[in-house]
């Protein structure tokens, strides 16, 4: 539901650790914390998630606050970047005053994220005779003629 860009917490596939894990059955909803969504558009700019709080009977739940996300998209030369964000407020007409303010302050931590992987990637030095990331061994070029 809330898509944030982040670096992945999650073992690449194939690696040990990600064979080692045998948690899927754990997958569940935590009915202490059910929710639910209500859309709201411009039709222009974005859409507003309002998050109501509700027990796991469907009834509200006062204890918690309601929650607000904003989410659109912007333009790359790569194509349409989403970003969805928290936007702290008490109302709907709060949320939307504040909705270009909390979209430029993700879409500036975005593009801070993707310039950190530009660089990581950038940095990467490969040693003749190893292989690239996510290559068998030797690159796939230990062929041998009779």
């Amino acid at each position: 539901m809330l898509a944030y860009l982040q670096e992945s917490t999650l073992p690449e596939v194939g690696s040990e650790m990600a064979q080692d894990r045998n948690d899927v059955a754990d997958i569940g909803m935590d009915a202490g914390n059910l929710y639910r969504e209500e859309a709201f558009t411009d039709r222009r700019v974005g859409t507003l998630q309002q998050l109501l709080p509700i027990t796991a009977d469907g009834q509200p739940d006062a204890t918690r606050p309601v929650l607000f996300v904003g989410q659109t998209q912007v333009l790359t030369p790569a194509g349409a970047l989403p970003l969805s964000f928290e936007i702290e407020a008490g109302t709907l007409a709060e949320a939307v005053e504040r909705f270009g303010d909390h979209a430029r302050q993700a879409l500036a931590e975005t593009m801070q994220r993707l310039e950190a992987m530009r660089r990581d990637a950038a940095s990467s030095i490969i040693v003749p005779g190893s292989c690239a990331p996510g290559t068998p061994a030797g690159g796939g070029r230990n062929f041998q003629m009779p």
